[in-house]
């Protein structure tokens, strides 16, 4: 089922400062069908309001929200085909693993055989079909999840809307949830909405990601796609770990400069200019471009973390991430930049920077055309 979400906008009133606060300001996309999509960004940036408005529990202020081609805006939630999965799991703790799965259908009056029958259905798909007569408590914090999800599911639902789902887990169950999570939605085929505020977990399952800042869509692509060509400076710095490191630069003469140091040719106007390097875009070498004093090494297997400084870096200490046989040491070390690992960034609005296209040329003989 496709969602097509078309000026969508949400309002609230701060009762202390009695001042509107837009926590979702005219957003305007179209989710296709059949895929997974990832609602990314930093807390408060409106993307569960956009999932609870998607699902009904909350009234947009303007806009519409269409299911395919049917507009459900006004429509209650019950009555828009869409299974819904809290943070919290939201399990009876009294009820077994099947009583749980099976609520919903008794609910809507499905006879109690036939809810059976897809509630064990719903488990296979979770792989929890052998632990139907476990209660809540004596379940692991995934498998409750998964409980959760299939309860959701067993509706046959629609819409997939899943709200910070691994938040409560550990390290470890998060890894292995979040591929169940993909398999399950692999093997459905619905349409699933997924918030996060961590960039690794959108990443790692989504087909797409819609990156949010402060109610407004930053941009909405594969999640390749948005870390190898951000759009703005913003979500440059949210995709990636280590993070992107970030430099007062400057455009001069067909150059680009960190302080006195040229590092690339750029066909570009002469301005100032944030400059991002990727931690994986620079490589030691004697004859590099750009020079870093290191603080400190972090051996993490097949990779070395170089903590180093530098005196136009926005932050006190950068990050450089190279290969575990790189012979480096602390103390002033010179890097080269691969050219596809640095992005510039307008100093005002922040804004991705691009080569100007060249025209293409004429063939001596060829005519010009009005």
């Amino acid at each position: 089922m496709k969602i097509v979400l078309k000026n969508l906008t949400k309002v609230f009133m701060n009762k202390k400062t009695k001042t509107e606060v837009r926590a979702v300001d005219n957003m305007d996309v179209e989710i296709p069908d059949g895929k997974l999509v990832g609602l990314l960004g930093p807390s408060g940036c409106g993307k569960s309001t956009t999932l609870f408005m998607i699902s009904g529990l909350q009234t947009p202020s303007s806009g519409e929200i269409y299911f395919g081609e049917n507009n459900v805006t006004k429509l209650a939630p019950e009555k828009r085909g869409i299974g819904l999965v809290f943070q919290n799991y939201a399990l009876y703790p009294h009820m077994t693993v099947g009583q749980n799965i099976m609520f919903p259908l008794l609910n809507q009056r499905i006879p109690k055989k036939i809810a059976l029958e897809r509630a064990t259905e719903a488990a296979k798909l979770v792989q929890l079909e052998n632990l139907m007569d476990r209660k809540p408590n004596e379940l692991s914090g995934g498998q409750q999840q998964r409980v959760a999800i299939a309860r959701a599911l067993v509706k046959s639902p629609n819409v997939l809307l899943l709200d910070e789902p691994l938040s409560n887990l550990d390290a470890r169950l998060r890894l292995q949830t979040r591929e169940e999570i993909k398999r399950i939605q692999r093997e459905t085929g619905v349409t699933t909405v997924f918030v996060t505020h961590d960039q690794e977990e959108a990443m790692s399952i989504s087909d797409i990601i819609i990156v949010m800042k402060l109610g407004v869509v930053q941009q909405m692509d594969a999640p390749q796609k948005v870390y190898d060509d951000p759009a703005n400076l913003f979500v440059a710095q949210f995709l990636g770990t280590p993070p992107i490191n970030t430099f007062n630069g400057k455009i001069e003469n067909g150059k680009v400069y960190i302080g006195e140091e040229a590092i690339m040719d750029t066909k570009l106007p002469n301005q100032e200019v944030y400059v991002g390097i990727r931690p994986e875009g620079c490589e030691v070498d004697p004859n590099g471009e750009f020079t870093v004093n290191v603080q400190q090494l972090e051996i993490m297997g097949r990779d070395i973390s170089i903590i180093a400084n530098h005196a136009e870096c926005l932050k006190p200490s950068l990050r450089i991430i190279v290969d575990a046989d790189v012979n480096v040491g602390v103390g002033e070390v010179k890097l080269s930049i691969k050219p596809n690992k640095i992005f510039l960034f307008n100093k005002e609005t922040e804004v991705r920077l691009y080569e100007p296209k060249e025209s293409p040329s004429l063939e001596a003989n060829e005519p010009v055309t009005e």
